[in-house]
């Protein structure tokens, strides 16, 4: 899994008015701390890194129907969803997850800006290596909690191009009008507009689930 490196150096965002949520905002450290946690989950569990749980979070927030925790959580500490050995304690790690859920679900719901958990690489024109992880996360709930994907294209296809762009075309098969209309989007030639899109693309598909309840 690939994980930030030392204390995580937040990607630039352009600036939105701040939001009263019910869950106090992760800091780094507390960051930080949940990676330390996800670390310590033990083989052959494949636990998610800190980027693709916020991505994973954002794709189980997005679904038409809720999806009951108990579904999501058990995809955090496993890939596969396998249960956690007797012995393991995983109520810090989930005590933050739970709160990066929560903020991350206030924001949707309000259709305001968040901050994607995007780091920066050692390369700063690495712009898609930096989203990459993330977006792997938001595909990966997508696969596990297919719904979103069956919403009509019409109402998702905007949405999925500014996830899906920072894929290999060939990992996207049989998707000729998502790979339209990614061929139509300008390059992205920054990491503050890629994360701008990865905000947009959420809330587009906010916005499909919503219309289809």
């Amino acid at each position: 899994m690939r994980k930030p490196a030392g204390p995580p150096r937040r990607a630039g965002a352009p600036p939105r008015p701040a939001a009263t949520i019910s869950a106090a905002p992760l800091s780094d450290r507390d960051i930080e701390a949940l990676q330390a946690l996800l670390d310590a989950v033990p083989a052959p569990l494949e636990p998610l890194d800190v980027v693709s749980l916020d991505g994973f979070l954002c794709g189980v927030l997005v679904q038409p129907a809720r999806v009951p925790e108990s579904r999501w959580l058990a995809h955090v500490t496993d890939a596969d969803g396998r249960a956690l050995p007797p012995g393991f304690d995983p109520r810090p790690l989930q005590t933050l997850v739970r709160r990066r859920h929560a903020e991350l679900g206030a924001a949707i719901a309000g259709r305001r800006w968040f901050d994607p958990w995007v780091f920066e690489t050692d390369d700063p024109d690495d712009v898609r290596g930096a989203v990459l992880p993330w977006v792997a996360g938001i595909a990966t709930a997508f696969e596990t909690f297919p719904a979103v994907m069956r919403l009509p294209p019409e109402e998702t296809v905007e949405a999925l191009a500014l996830l899906y762009r920072h894929l290999d075309a060939d990992d996207l098969e049989d998707a000729d009008a998502l790979l339209a209309e990614i061929e139509s989007l300008e390059p992205v030639e920054s990491l503050a507009e890629a994360v701008e899109g990865l905000v947009r693309a959420t809330l587009l598909l906010a916005d499909a689930a919503d219309a289809a309840r």
